[in-house]
C-alpha cells in the first residue's frame, strides 16, 4: 500500500486497521450465493461500468483512473 507524505500508515487515506478487517471479513464469510449476487450487481451499476483491459494497458488505465480521481 502507498504511504502519504507525513502519513506512517501503511493504509491508504481513509482506512486503517479496523475497516480492511472488515472487508477481509465480510469476503472470507461470504456464501457462494452472496458472492454470486454481489458480482451480478457490480455488472448491473448504475454508477460505473465493467470493461475488459488488455494486460499491457491496465497500468495507463490506472494511471488515467487516478489522474480523473486527483
Amino acid at each position: 500500500m502507498a504511504k502519504y507524505a507525513g502519513d506512517p500508515s501503511p493504509y491508504p487515506r481513509g482506512w486503517d486497521r479496523k475497516r480492511t478487517q472488515a472487508v477481509i471479513d465480510h469476503y472470507e464469510n461470504q456464501t457462494d450465493d452472496d458472492a454470486i449476487a454481489e458480482a451480478d450487481a457490480a455488472y448491473k451499476s448504475d454508477t460505473s461500468a465493467m470493461i475488459q483491459v488488455p494486460l499491457e494497458l491496465v497500468g495507463e488505465v490506472e494511471k488515467l483512473i487516478a489522474k480523473r480521481a486527483g
